[in-house]
This record gives C-alpha cells, structure tokens and sequence, in this order.
C-alpha cells in the first residue's frame, strides 16, 4: 500500500468534496457539511484522518477517532471508516485503523471500540485480524429523532 495516512488539519474543497463522495459508500447519513467538519477539527476530541493514493494522491478513505476522558479512564472510539470502493482490499482500511489506534495509544486510552456492520465481512475480518475482540456486552442505542 503506497498511500499515505495524514491527520487533517483544515478543511478544504477537496476534504467535503471527499465526504460526499464517500459518505454515500457507508451509510444513508448525508455528507457532512463544510461547518460540520469545521466543528470536528476545532474540537478537542475527534480526530479524522485521510488516506492518499497514487496515482493523483486523491482522498480514498477517511476515519474519524473521537479520544475522551471518562471516570473509568481514556476512551477511544473509531467511527466512519471509510474507503472508497474502487480502491478497497489495498490495505487502505488497516492503515486508516492503525493510524487511529496509534493516535489513541498516544492520548492515553486503554481501549478502543468501534462498530462494524455485520454484513460488512472484509472489515470485520480486518478488525478481528488487527486484535479486536467482541466483548460480551450488550450495545443499545438511542434514537432522538424517531420519525
């Protein structure tokens, strides 16, 4: 895999241009907004990084890893991997992981968790592969806006 994974650091044309290229290939969410992933850069908990790949170093995948103090210690949670798929089984996924582990490690958090579609087989196996484990838990999640 020749891409290069970078935090990034502002947002430009190319970064939402991205997202509404890529944001359509994970999920029905709409693509976030040019404020939206302002807000995202200003904050002190998410970090988002991007892979780059020859030939034209174009943005093939992203990755959002939010990092946060809780009572029980330092959390990470990886959300929205992301690569777009004319560019998948390159390695590109586990580099965009990697990389977000290591910046986890690196704040201080003793685990870290993400979700993963079970329909999704080549990431599950890709997480299972890089040492996630499935805890025995129970995940519920809220809805706000049930219409």
């Amino acid at each position: 895999m020749d891409c290069e994974i970078s935090r990034v650091q502002a947002v430009t044309a190319e970064l939402t241009e991205a997202f509404e290229r890529l944001m359509p290939q994970l999920s029905p969410a709409p693509a976030p907004a040019r404020e939206a992933l302002e807000e995202m850069l200003a904050s002190q908990v998410v970090l988002l990084f991007v892979a780059r790949c020859p030939p034209d170093g174009r943005i093939t995948g992203a990755l959002a890893l939010a990092v946060v103090r809780v009572p029980s210690g330092v959390r990470a949670w990886i959300e929205d991997v992301v690569v777009d798929q004319a560019a998948r089984r390159q390695g590109i996924g586990e580099a965009l992981t990697r990389a977000a582990l290591q910046a986890a490690r690196e704040r201080g958090a003793k685990v870290a968790e993400l979700t993963s579609n079970p329909a999704r087989q080549a990431a599950n196996q890709l997480y299972q592969r890089l040492g996630f484990v499935r805890p025995e838990t129970h995940f519920y999640r809220y809805y706000f806006d049930k219409t």
